[in-house]
């Protein structure tokens, strides 16, 4: 299936700022710093790098807003399972993870306007084909917990279903489906076509159930933090108009990658 990139934005002008390399340096220490939490298990959105260092298509394109609007910001690797916490409460100023919106987690933080479309896709096992999630009915499943595909795994199976199997993260999802130790796993389409890409030896089937709907990133704020979220949305503006996102976005998943985009709006 082939893609377009949609991404379409208003041109904006930028003032261009004549002054000495002192008081550019004067200038950016004066810059206002915020934290992000981000969850660096999930390539190839975020991920640390053997030396601890967090990269990734999140990373760069936080990078690009923050610039944009002048701003710095710390990135700080936080356990999926209290990242919503931590922007809640006031330890992360925003939280940036391949973080699906839905109306569920809109009650309790504000979403920038999305950066990413994405679905879920079902991996399996090279000698098992299924059509769809009805298939998988009696097999083994691997999940992030909490997670979108989990939430439509408990949905399909019931919550409490024994085959549903629950990992704190994507990569502990993958590396039991390549040892054998579930029959297939739920997940967002651009990690694991990310992971099927890097990994052609594995040989995994991927099929996306025709009812599971488009969804969309976000990057999350405090509930009412609306001038920390204008700056999110203006800077994202900025990055998409620029080209800079195209950029970002063909350096993680190259042209050939089956990963759609979508308008600004």
């Amino acid at each position: 299936m082939n893609f377009k990139v949609l991404l379409t934005a208003a041109a904006m002008s930028a003032a261009l700022v004549a002054g000495s390399a002192p008081a550019v340096a004067a200038t950016q220490a004066q810059a206002q710093t915020y934290t992000v939490g981000t969850g660096a298990t999930y390539r190839p959105f975020e991920f640390q790098t053997p030396n601890k260092e967090i990269v990734g298509f999140d990373i760069d394109l936080m990078k690009a807003i923050a610039k944009a609007e002048g701003f710095q910001v710390e990135f700080i690797n936080t356990l999926w399972g209290v990242i919503f916490e931590s922007v809640k409460n006031g330890d992360r100023d925003m939280i940036m993870s391949g973080i699906t919106i839905t109306p569920q987690r809109q009650e309790s933080v504000d979403f920038s306007l999305p950066y990413f479309a994405a679905y879920q896709l079902i991996l399996t096992q090279k000698d098992l084909q299924v059509k769809g999630i009805e298939d998988l009915k009696g097999k083994n499943v691997a999940v992030v917990a909490n997670s979108a595909g989990d939430i439509i795994a408990s949905k399909t199976f019931g919550k409490t279903s024994s085959n549903i199997k629950r990992f704190d993260n994507t990569p502990l999802v993958l590396e039991e489906l390549s040892a054998g130790g579930v029959d297939a796993a739920i997940g967002d389409v651009g990690v694991f076509a990310y992971y099927v890409q890097q990994n052609p030896d594995k040989q995994f089937n991927m099929v996306r159930d025709e009812d599971f709907e488009d969804q969309y990133f976000g990057i999350a704020v405090r509930k009412g933090n609306k001038a920390m979220l204008d700056k999110v949305n203006s800077g994202l503006k900025k990055v998409v108009a620029s080209g800079e996102y195209d950029k970002i976005y063909k350096k993680w998943f190259g042209e050939k990658a089956q990963v759609p985009t979508l308008p600004l709006k």
